[in-house]
Protein backbone atom coordinates (compact mmCIF):
# COMPACT_ATOMS: atom_id res chain seq x y z
CA UNK A 1 0.00 0.00 0.00
CA UNK A 2 1.16 3.41 -0.68
CA UNK A 3 0.34 6.77 1.11
CA UNK A 4 1.19 10.11 -0.12
CA UNK A 5 1.45 12.69 2.82
CA UNK A 6 0.97 16.40 2.03
CA UNK A 7 2.47 18.98 4.92
CA UNK A 8 1.69 22.47 4.31
CA UNK A 9 2.20 25.24 6.61
CA UNK A 10 -0.73 26.72 8.48
CA UNK A 11 -2.24 29.88 7.42
CA UNK A 12 -0.55 32.63 10.04
CA UNK A 13 3.23 30.81 9.64
CA UNK A 14 5.69 33.29 7.75
CA UNK A 15 6.80 30.74 4.12
CA UNK A 16 10.21 32.82 3.59
CA UNK A 17 10.68 29.85 0.91
CA UNK A 18 7.15 30.92 -0.34
CA UNK A 19 8.51 34.25 -0.26
CA UNK A 20 11.57 33.12 -2.41
CA UNK A 21 9.67 31.76 -5.45
CA UNK A 22 7.00 34.31 -5.46
CA UNK A 23 10.07 36.62 -6.18
CA UNK A 24 11.98 34.30 -8.31
CA UNK A 25 9.04 34.40 -10.44
CA UNK A 26 8.49 38.16 -10.36
CA UNK A 27 11.92 38.41 -11.63
CA UNK A 28 11.28 35.82 -14.78
CA UNK A 29 8.28 38.17 -15.59
CA UNK A 30 5.26 36.44 -14.44
CA UNK A 31 3.67 39.15 -12.14
CA UNK A 32 0.30 37.83 -11.78
CA UNK A 33 1.56 35.46 -8.80
CA UNK A 34 0.10 37.13 -5.47
CA UNK A 35 1.12 35.24 -3.11
CA UNK A 36 3.14 31.19 -3.08
CA UNK A 37 3.37 28.96 -0.22
CA UNK A 38 5.86 26.17 -0.48
CA UNK A 39 5.23 22.52 1.17
CA UNK A 40 6.15 18.99 0.90
CA UNK A 41 5.39 15.75 -0.60
CA UNK A 42 5.94 12.57 1.36
CA UNK A 43 5.37 8.78 0.17
CA UNK A 44 5.64 6.00 2.07
CA UNK A 45 5.37 2.45 0.80
CA UNK A 46 3.55 0.88 3.83
CA UNK A 47 2.62 -3.11 4.48
CA UNK A 48 -0.61 -3.91 3.60
CA UNK A 49 -2.89 -3.59 6.80
CA UNK A 50 -1.31 -0.58 8.19
CA UNK A 51 -3.95 1.28 9.54
CA UNK A 52 -5.16 4.78 9.55
CA UNK A 53 -3.86 5.23 13.00
CA UNK A 54 -0.54 4.43 12.37
CA UNK A 55 -0.05 6.32 9.35
CA UNK A 56 -1.68 9.22 11.48
CA UNK A 57 1.00 8.49 14.22
CA UNK A 58 3.22 8.68 11.52
CA UNK A 59 2.32 12.05 10.54
CA UNK A 60 2.21 13.06 14.17
CA UNK A 61 5.24 12.55 15.61
CA UNK A 62 7.88 12.65 12.41
CA UNK A 63 6.46 13.90 9.47
CA UNK A 64 4.76 16.82 10.59
CA UNK A 65 5.75 19.83 12.69
CA UNK A 66 1.77 19.95 14.02
CA UNK A 67 2.39 23.23 15.93
CA UNK A 68 3.19 24.93 12.65
CA UNK A 69 2.21 22.58 10.15
CA UNK A 70 -1.12 21.01 8.93
CA UNK A 71 -0.94 16.97 6.96
CA UNK A 72 -3.17 15.92 4.61
CA UNK A 73 -3.39 11.69 4.12
CA UNK A 74 -3.99 10.38 0.61
CA UNK A 75 -3.78 6.47 0.54
CA UNK A 76 -2.70 5.36 -3.15
CA UNK A 77 -3.93 2.91 -4.42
Amino acid sequence: MKARIFVTLKGGVLDPQGRAIQHALDGLGFSGVNDVRAGKLIELDLADGTSDEDIDAMCRKLLANTVIENYRIEKVA
